[in-house]
């Protein structure tokens, strides 16, 4: 991947943001800040949601997008514009192109979710479907833009998309002028950095706190080398801040104004998920639920009041049911066990009285009676429960092993 030109490693100033802020005005929403009781009981003071996964085209990614576009020539305009993402940046190019009225070209990987790939269509983009994972996508767009003539808009690593991101910043002063703490997510770093820039120059005491997951940790090894160096493979379920190397022009930013750089793992971007969805009736994605899952991590560490940023919404469903239930078995509210029982008449129904009795909720059930490693008399039943937590699995197991069934680890 290539990184910027002259004109893209300018700094980005407290100007910058607000004349973005300006150019915004009646194209992206002035987001919701919402309170959460429950975290604040956690944290052991206030703590809002700052709700971008509301924001058009369902996350922060058209701010950045718009303003970038707005600020071309006329020329660059007429040769239209190019881009690459798994979503977010896909959606928030194709609705700001189509609003300014400039043709998109949007590559996105083959194994994008449907969902987001119909809906950068609807925006108005062509889309096409080119590599594995985003490296390869991300290097086929600039490709396109080299023989084409299109500008290539960058989903982080350019100061006026940077500066589009930071107004999230200057809403979250207006809003809640007593914030402490602001946690936000991290991928290529532009969120962050935009956020920084704008909230340091009006309120140097307010502590930023950034979120990478840990399986796509790119900035704290970079931090350490005082450079930007590369995670080779990053994984995380987290597809909003999976970015294997921070943006020249981010890093900069974050690296003299980000306060501290926190990682989380997949259990608790789940419960985090998990959480927003049945404490805040907030549909996030993981990636946009990574301040919360720090905030799940350590909740003594985060002075208050505090903003967690809710950085976007856009979850494919099929990936939301399986976090959900990753989530509520990290909560230990969903459990899995294999037992031995006789096999006779009746015995499975015997078997789920026995769970009735303890009030465990069966969601599934495989029953195998013939195989090797089975007794003559013998069948083996895999079920999954939803429980209420540790405990009540605990009372499960002993409910089990007490009415005389083998529990096999």
């Amino acid at each position: 991947m290539s990184y910027g030109t002259a004109d893209s490693l300018r700094s980005v100033t407290l100007d910058d943001v607000r004349g973005a802020q300006k150019m915004l005005s009646g194209v992206a929403r002035v987001t919701a800040m919402e309170s959460s009781r429950h975290l604040s009981q956690m944290v052991g003071a206030p703590v809002h949601l700052k709700c971008e996964n509301l924001q058009r085209t369902g996350s922060f990614k058209l701010r950045g997008a718009y303003v970038r576009i707005s600020g071309l020539l006329p020329e660059e305009r007429a040769a239209g514009v190019v881009a690459a993402s798994a979503g977010n940046h896909a959606q928030g190019v194709a609705l700001a192109s189509a609003l300014l009225g400039v043709h998109a070209t949007v590559f996105m990987p083959k194994g994008a979710p449907l969902p987001k790939i119909s809906a950068t269509r609807e925006y108005g983009a062509e889309v096409r479907l080119h590599g594995q994972v985003v490296d390869e996508t991300l290097a086929a767009a600039e490709e396109y833009a080299a023989e084409t003539g299109a500008v290539f808009i960058h989903p982080f690593d350019h100061p006026d998309v940077i500066a589009g991101q930071g107004t999230i910043g200057l809403e979250i002063l207006e809003q809640c002028p007593e914030v402490s703490t602001i946690v936000v997510g991290i991928g290529g770093g532009g969120l962050a950095a935009g956020v920084a820039v704008a909230v340091k120059a009006l309120r140097p005491d307010v502590r930023i706190v950034g979120v990478q997951a840990e399986g796509a940790a790119a900035y704290p090894p970079s931090l350490a080398a005082g450079r930007p160096v590369s995670v080779q493979n990053p994984a995380t379920m987290a597809d909003g801040i999976k970015v294997g190397r921070p943006g020249l022009v981010p890093f900069g930013i974050v690296q003299q104004l980000v306060d501290e750089v926190r990682t989380v793992g997949e259990d608790q971007l789940s419960a985090a998920l998990l959480l927003c969805l049945e404490r805040a009736k907030l549909v996030v994605e993981p990636a946009g639920a990574s301040p919360v899952a720090a905030l799940l991590g350590e909740p003594g560490a985060f002075p208050g009041p505090v903003v967690a940023l809710l950085s976007g919404g856009n979850v494919d469903p099929v990936l939301l049911q399986r976090v959900l239930r990753h989530g509520m078995a990290a909560q230990g509210r969903y459990l899995a066990v294999r037992l031995r029982l006789t096999d006779r008449p009746g015995a499975l129904a015997t078997l789920l009285g026995v769970l009735s009795a303890v009030d465990a909720n069966v969601l599934d059930v495989s029953h195998v009676r013939t195989d090797p490693r089975l007794g003559l008399t013998e069948a083996e039943v895999e079920l999954h429960l939803e429980t209420k937590g540790p405990a009540h699995c605990a009372e499960v197991g002993q409910a089990l092993r007490g009415a005389g069934y083998t529990v096999i680890d």
